[in-house]
C-alpha cells in the first residue's frame, strides 16, 4: 500500500510539475502502470483460484469486487473511463488482465460489454464461465476515440473478437439478403412493365422481322401463301434426298403434292386470291412432309440441300439485278414515245412552212455582248422548252436575254417549230444544227476522230469482246448515246461557236431555273475561266473519283483530293478562255486518252482536267444537284436554289422520275398544248 501511495504521490507530483506531455506519459506508463496492472491482476487471479469448498461463494465474490475497487481507485487518476470499463469487462469475462491480452486484442473503443456476470460453481476451474454477454455498438465519437491516451489501441482477447466477427457476418448476410430481395423486386417490376407494354401491341404476328416497325403494324393476311412456299421448299429438299436414297414411292408422292401446290399457288401473292381448296392441299402436303421427315431426315443432307438452293437463288437474284440495271439504264437513255411523237409532228410542220416564216425576231441581238447570253445544247424539245420558259418566267427583263440553242439534224426542225409557235416573251432565240459546223471535223477535233474509230465502235457495239461494256452491268452507264454525240462535247468549243461574245452561261437541258440569273454576269471570276458550284464533300466528287491516278501523267499533274465541280450551270469567260487556250488544253489531254486509260467516256473528267486551277467556286445556292438520283435532297435547299439540276438517271420527263421532285419541272409545261395532247403527254 505504501508503494501504491508513493506511486500515487509521484503521479501527483508529476502532474503538478510538468503537465501531460507525451514523453512523460510514456515513461509513467512503462515504469508505473505496467507493474501495477501486473500485480493487481496477479492478486485477482490468485484470489479467484482458491478452492470453492473452503470459501463461501458470496465472500469470494465480495473479495473480487473489493480488489477491483482497490485497483481501480489507484489508477483512476491516470486512465480514462473508457479504459477502465474495458479493464473491468475483461477481468470479469476472461479472468485476470495481463499485458499480453492488451497486446494481442484489437478491441475497438466503440464496443463495450454490458450486463456481464460470472457464475462460480463448486467444481469450476479457475477461469469463470460466461453466462450471457450482450454487445452494443456505440456511435463513433471521433477519429481518435479508439486510441488510448498513450497512443495504443484498446484491445481485448479472442472470444470477444470472435463474437464481434459473428455479428459482422450476420449483418453482412442480412444486408445481402435485403439487396437480393430488392433486385428481385426490381426485376419483377420490369417484367410487369414489359408485359403491360406488350399488351398494347395488338398486331404482333409471329414471323415478322420487327413488331415495333410501323409498316408491320397490320396483321399479315398472307401467312397462308408463305406457308405454302415454305412447304414447297422442303418438298424439293426431300424430293432430292428421296432420289438419292432410292425411295421411288415417296419420291412420286412428294412430286405429286409439289405439283398440286404449284398449281394452287401460281403467281398469287395474297391469301385473298387463293382457291378455297388450298387448306386441304396444305394439310395433305404437311402429311407427306411429316412422312418424308421420318424416313429421310438427315441434318447434314438437309443443310447441304438448303445451302445449294440458297446459292442458286442468290445467283438468280444477281442475274435479275443485272437485268434491272440494264433496263433502268436503257430507260434513262431513251426518249419517251410522247416526246418522240411531238418532235416528229413539229418537224413535219416546220418543213411545211415557207422559208420566210422560219426566222426568229431579234436576230440583231444574237452577237450583242452587252446582253445576257445562254448556251443550251439538246436534242430533247420538251426539256429545252422547260429551260427556256423557266429562265424567262423568272427574269426581271426578258428583253435582255438571248438563247443560243444547238441541236442535231433530226431535231433541228422540231426545235425551231416549237419556239416559233411558243416564243419566249421578248427574249431573242436562235437554233443551230451541229452538223452544219464545218470546222468541227475529225482532223480538228480529237474526240470526233476517236468516236469514228474502229476501236470505239468495237468498244461500244461488239458484245462478245472481253473489254466491252456489255460484259458488266456496272459499266452500262457508258453506253449512253450522248457519249457518241458531238452535242455533248460541244461545250469545249464555245469561243469557236460564239466568237463575238465575252461571257456566256452554259445550261444543261435537265435543269430548271427558279430565280433571276442576271447577277451571274456581274460575278468576279478573279481571272478564272469557269464559274461553277463545287460538288465535293469529305471524300465524294473529288478528282480521284473520275481520273485514273495510277497513270503517271495524271498522278504528277493533279491533286487526287482536288474538289470537283458540276456541269449544268457554268459561267464561262470567253476572253480568258482564248487567252489561256482552253480548247488546246482539252485537245492535248483528249489525244492522250485515246485508249481510255486516263478516264472513261464522258465530259466531266476532261472538264476537270481542262479547267484545273481555272475554276472559280460559286455560292451553293446558285446550283443544287441530285434531283435525278438522290431522294434526300433537302426541300429548303431546293426552294432557295436559283437552279435545280436533275442529274442522274431519273430525269423528270421519264416515268422513273422521283415523284417528289417532278413538280418543280412540270409547272413550266402547258399540258393543254395541242401538240402535247395529241401525243398523250400528261402530267
Amino acid at each position: 500500500m505504501a508503494s501504491g501511495r508513493g506511486l500515487s504521490g509521484m503521479g501527483i507530483h508529476r502532474k503538478r510539475g510538468g503537465g501531460s506531455r507525451l514523453p512523460i506519459v510514456l515513461v509513467i506508463f512503462f515504469s508505473v502502470l505496467a507493474p501495477l496492472i501486473f500485480f493487481v491482476g496477479r492478486g485477482l487471479y490468485t484470489s479467484a483460484s482458491i478452492d470453492q469448498n473452503d470459501i463461501p461463494s458470496g465472500s469470494s465474490k465480495q473479495n473480487v469486487h473489493w480488489r477491483e475497487r482497490l485497483a481501480l481507485r489507484y489508477i483512476k487518476s491516470l486512465l480514462s473511463k473508457d479504459v477502465i470499463d474495458v479493464i473491468a469487462a475483461s477481468t470479469v469475462d476472461l479472468g485476470p488482465l495481463s499485458l499480453d491480452s492488451l497486446r494481442k486484442s484489437n478491441m475497438s473503443a466503440s464496443w463495450k460489454f454490458v450486463g456481464a456476470e460470472t457464475s462460480v460453481e463448486n467444481n469450476a476451474t479457475s477461469e469463470p464461465n460466461q453466462k450471457a454477454v450482450r454487445i452494443e455498438k456505440e456511435a463513433p465519437k471521433g477519429k481518435g476515440d479508439n486510441i488510448l491516451a498513450d497512443g495504443r489501441s484498446q484491445l481485448v482477447d479472442t472470444p470477444a473478437k470472435q463474437f464481434r466477427r459473428q455479428l459482422r457476418e450476420r449483418r453482412r448476410e442480412k444486408r445481402a439478403a435485403d439487396l437480393v430481395q430488392q433486385d428481385d423486386e426490381a426485376i419483377v417490376k420490369l417484367e410487369n412493365a414489359a408485359i403491360e407494354r406488350s399488351k398494347s401491341v395488338d398486331s404482333a404476328v409471329l414471323g415478322k422481322y420487327s413488331i415495333w416497325r410501323k409498316e408491320n403494324e397490320n396483321d399479315n393476311s398472307d401467312s397462308t401463301v408463305r406457308l405454302m412456299r415454305d412447304q414447297m421448299i422442303m418438298a424439293r429438299v426431300y424430293l432430292s434426298i428421296a432420289k438419292m436414297k432410292n425411295k421411288p414411292d415417296l419420291q412420286q408422292e412428294l412430286q405429286s403434292r409439289l405439283k398440286e401446290s404449284q398449281r394452287a399457288l401460281g403467281d398469287t401473292a395474297a391469301d385473298a386470291d387463293l382457291h378455297h381448296s388450298v387448306p386441304e392441299k396444305i394439310k395433305l402436303m404437311g402429311q407427306v412432309l411429316s412422312k418424308a421427315r421420318e424416313q429421310l431426315y438427315d441434318c447434314k443432307l438437309v443443310t447441304g440441300k438448303l445451302r445449294a438452293m440458297l446459292q442458286t437463288a442468290d445467283e438468280q437474284v444477281r442475274s435479275l439485278k443485272k437485268q434491272s440495271t440494264f433496263l433502268s439504264q436503257l430507260a434513262a437513255k431513251t426518249i419517251p414515245n410522247g416526246i418522240h411523237c411531238m418532235s416528229m409532228r413539229l418537224t413535219i410542220e416546220y418543213y411545211l412552212l415557207p422559208p420566210e416564216k422560219r426566222k426568229f425576231p431579234g436576230s440583231e441581238n444574237l452577237e450583242n455582248p452587252n446582253l445576257y447570253h445562254y448556251a443550251l445544247f439538246s436534242d430533247n424539245v420538251l426539256a429545252a422548252s422547260v429551260v427556256v420558259n423557266s429562265t424567262i418566267m423568272n427574269a426581271k427583263d426578258s428583253s435582255k436575254h438571248v438563247f443560243h440553242l444547238v441541236t442535231d439534224k433530226l431535231n433541228f426542225g422540231a426545235m425551231n417549230m416549237w419556239f416559233l409557235l411558243n416564243p419566249p416573251g421578248k427574249a431573242a432565240i436562235h437554233v443551230e444544227n451541229v452538223d452544219e459546223f464545218k470546222w468541227l471535223n475529225s482532223s480538228y477535233c480529237p474526240v470526233l476522230r476517236q468516236l469514228e474509230s474502229a476501236s470505239m465502235k468495237e468498244y461500244y457495239f461488239k458484245a462478245d469482246h472481253p473489254t466491252t461494256l456489255s460484259s458488266g452491268a456496272s459499266n452500262l452507264k457508258y453506253r449512253n448515246p450522248k457519249y457518241l454525240s458531238m452535242l455533248n462535247h460541244l461545250r469545249f468549243y464555245l469561243p469557236q461557236v460564239y466568237p463575238k461574245l465575252n461571257k456566256i452561261l452554259f445550261l444543261d437541258d435537265d435543269i430548271v431555273v427558279q430565280k433571276d440569273l442576271t447577277r451571274l454576269w456581274s460575278v468576279d471570276l478573279q481571272g478564272k475561266v469557269n464559274g461553277a458550284v463545287e460538288t465535293c464533300g469529305e471524300s465524294f466528287h473529288r478528282f480521284d473519283k473520275y481520273l485514273n491516278f495510277t497513270n503517271p501523267h495524271i498522278a504528277r499533274s493533279f491533286d487526287p483530293n482536288a474538289c470537283g465541280w458540276a456541269y449544268g450551270m457554268n459561267m464561262f469567260d470567253l476572253k480568258e478562255w482564248k487567252k489561256k487556250d482552253i480548247t488546246g488544253i482539252y485537245h492535248k489531254w483528249q489525244n492522250m486518252n485515246e485508249d481510255r486509260t486516263l478516264w472513261k467516256l464522258g465530259t466531266l473528267p476532261p472538264g476537270l482536267i481542262t479547267f484545273y486551277n481555272l475554276t472559280h467556286p460559286l455560292e451553293k445556292s446558285w446550283h443544287v444537284l441530285g434531283l435525278g438520283y438522290n431522294p434526300s435532297v433537302d426541300r429548303s435547299e431546293i426552294e432557295n436554289a436559283a437552279v435545280v439540276h436533275y442529274n442522274g438517271n431519273m430525269k423528270p420527263w421519264l416515268e422513273l422520275a422521283m415523284t417528289k421532285y417532278r413538280s418543280y419541272w412540270t409547272k413550266y409545261i402547258k399540258y393543254d398544248h395541242p401538240y402535247l395532247r395529241n401525243c398523250n403527254l400528261n402530267e
